[in-house]
Parts: structure tokens; sequence; C-alpha cells
């Protein structure tokens, strides 16, 4: 049921360009080139743009999509670029120029299975697939590893891309331009998650552990800035956001202030040497491992809270549930089901097991006037003045 639902969120999350801006064309010498599919004969780049490679990758669901590869001779890092709903290649070529030259950057852009000329059907599962094709390809082709690479998603393009780097420990970073909390929560406002929300970017935030920048127009009217501040606030190693002022859903790179800020992070991404990056990965390491060993000597291993000895609450487990120790020497003194005292300094009495103790907190009290006293030889309860309890 829950997969059925799913299927039908899917057909109202995703809105591709019909028809596609743009169209493969195959080359004499092999390659492909990017032509307008309102003017078949006008390209949309130039023929002699070596900078540019138009791939067609196979995904796992056995689908081909395009990708554009814009090369920067200066670039250190590369840009993984998801776009957001309603746009393919053919749309955002420009946008990737500048964002090539401006950050100085090799930049990666896709289209989803069911976008542009990609081939298939939009859908979730294909959006998972189709990054992590690309991601591949890269690995393979180009050779670029997961320290130099940085994660760009928009919108919908921020489910595909917090699903990779939640497999990726070892990310420059991440940027997620007027992202999604979840599917379900861009519609209503729900403090839960359901079987049959889409993009749950809310339950893969923490798993990154690279530097996340957020970007966020403050009068979004399609996912509110809500979804972004919710998204640093959670994040492990939060980058300072950029909360633009009047800002839209779709027009941010309008801004200058966009442009600005986000060459700062990748300035600060490229200076972080492997050296420094691996430290820090060590020192989070370090922090979960503590954490872990701290609740696994919890008291039953309870998250919630400790249990403690009623008369003194102060903690009193170390294996079992309930085990109070002695206020004094703090050894435990419960076996089983009972409250026997059993420390050194508290002897009990072997016949009766009624508490004996002088010095520590299980000294009984006189119901009446609940002053501490007890003989030692009689067991027998010692009123206020000093003198035996009748009975």
């Amino acid at each position: 049921m829950g997969c059925m639902v799913s299927q039908l969120a899917a057909k109202f999350a995703f809105f591709p360009p019909s028809p596609p801006t743009y169209q493969i064309k195959k080359r004499d010498d092999g390659k492909f080139t990017v032509v307008s599919s309102s003017s078949p004969s006008m390209p949309i780049i130039q023929y002699d743009d070596n900078s540019l490679d138009v791939l067609l990758i196979d995904t796992k669901r056995g689908y081909k999509i395009v990708a554009f590869y814009l090369r920067n001779p200066l670039a250190r890092l590369t840009l993984l670029y998801s776009h957001g709903n309603a746009a393919d290649l053919g749309q955002l070529y420009d946008l990737f120029v500048q964002l090539k030259v401006n950050l100085r950057v090799n930049l990666v852009g896709y289209d989803y299975s069911g976008y542009g000329a990609s081939a298939g059907k939009p859908s979730e599962s294909n959006t998972y697939a189709d990054i992590e094709a690309v991601y591949e390809c890269l690995e393979t082709e180009y050779g670029v590893s997961q320290e130099d690479l940085i994660l760009y998603g928009q919108s919908v393009g921020s489910g595909p891309t917090l699903h990779l780097a939640a497999k990726l420990p070892r990310l420059r970073g991440i940027v997620l331009h007027s992202a999604i909390l979840s599917g379900l929560r861009v519609l209503c406002h729900v403090k839960f998650t359901f079987c049959f929300d889409i993009y749950k970017n809310i339950n893969k935030i923490e798993k990154v552990k690279c530097p996340v920048l957020v970007i966020h127009g403050t009068e979004d009217d399609i996912v509110n800035v809500l979804h972004g501040n919710g998204l640093w606030k959670m994040a492990r190693e939060s980058y300072v956001p950029l909360w633009i002022k009047g800002g839209g859903h779709c027009n941010l790179e309008l801004y200058p202030d966009y442009i600005r800020h986000l060459r700062r992070f990748i300035q600060e991404m490229e200076n972080i040497t492997t050296e420094i990056r691996l430290k820090k990965i060590r020192q989070s390491q370090f922090l979960l491992q503590t954490r872990s060993t701290v609740t696994a000597n919890r008291c039953c291993r309870i998250k919630v809270r400790q249990p403690k000895w009623p008369h003194c609450s102060r903690p009193s487990c170390i294996k079992c549930s309930w085990r109070p120790r002695c206020l004094e020497c703090w050894k435990p003194s419960c076996s089983r089901e009972c409250w026997r005292p059993r420390c050194g300094e508290c002897p009990s009495c072997p016949e009766c097991w009624r508490l004996r103790c002088n010095r520590c907190c299980w000294r009984p009290k006189w119901p009446k006037c609940l002053r501490l006293g007890c003989c030692m030889k009689c067991f027998r309860w010692l009123c206020c003045v000093g003198t035996h309890s009748v009975g």
C-alpha cells in the first residue's frame, strides 16, 4: 500500500519540461552535441567548445541519462549539480557556464530519468540511481574522488544529493539550495514521517559528515524557509547559512550575495586539506564511540532515565535495573528481587534480613517521627526520646 501511495505521490511531484528544451545529436567524430528542440539546426552550445563533454550514462535501472561535464583548467574541485523541478539541462547550460567560471570548479550536471533527453520515467528511486551512476562515471572516467567532490542540490535535487552524501563519508562539502525536509512536508506541516513520503531528507541530513551550506529565500512561496532552517540545524557540520531576504524559489541566482557567499564556501573547502578532513572525521568517530560507550553503561541500556534509589535519589544501577548502593561506600547492595543491603560496612541480619546499619542511608526510620534509629540486638524502633517502642 505504501509503495502504491509513493508512486501516486511521484506523479504529482515531478514536472519535467514538455517538450524538452534540447535534443542530443551525434557528430561525425562520434561525440554528442546539443541542439535546440524548437530549432534542430541551431546548436545550444558551440561546436568548438572543448571544455564541454556531453555524456550518455547507463543507470542500474536500465535507463540512459544525459549529463554535461564542464571542464575548468584552473579547478581543484568538482561540483555535482542536481537541478530542481520543471527544468532540464537545456535551460541550465548558461548557469553552469557562469558557475564554472565564477567558482573555478569543474561542473557536472545531469537530467533525471524522464527529464530532457534522458530515457525512463521520473521517480524517487530513479533519481537515486541517476546520481549514483553519474558519481560512478566521475570516478571511472575523470578520476574524481569523493574528497574532491562537492554536491549541489536544488529543491527536489536535494533528495538525490543527500541520498548520495549519506553514503560518502569523505565528501568535501554539500550545498542545499531551496532544499526540502521531505516531499509531504512541502504540502502540509506534519511532525511525523510517513512511509509513503518521498525524499525524506529529514532522516538523512544527520548522516552527512561534511560541511553543509544552506541557501534559502525568505519569501519562498513553494518551499518555506523553515525547510532550509530545519536542515541547517540538524546538520552535523553546518556552514554559515545564506538567507536571501526577499528571495523566492527560482530567482536566488540573481542576487549578488548568492555567488559571493557560494564562492567563499568553495574557497574554504579548497583550503581544507586531506589531513584536516581526516582529523575531523576521526574526531567525529571518537565522539560517536564515546556516546555509544556512555549509552552502554547506562542502567539497563535505557536512554530515557537512570533509575534511582527512592530514599536517597542517587543513581543505583550497574547491571540490573534497581540495584541500590550504600551512600557511603557505594558498593552494590541488592540481589535478585529484594532490597537487602550487602555492602561490607552495612551488614544485615542473616535470619530475617532486616536492616541493621548504623552508619549508612539504610538505617530504618521510626514511622511516627521519621528519625533515624535502630537497636542492633532486638531491632526494635527507638522513639525520639531514646526508649524502646512497643511492638
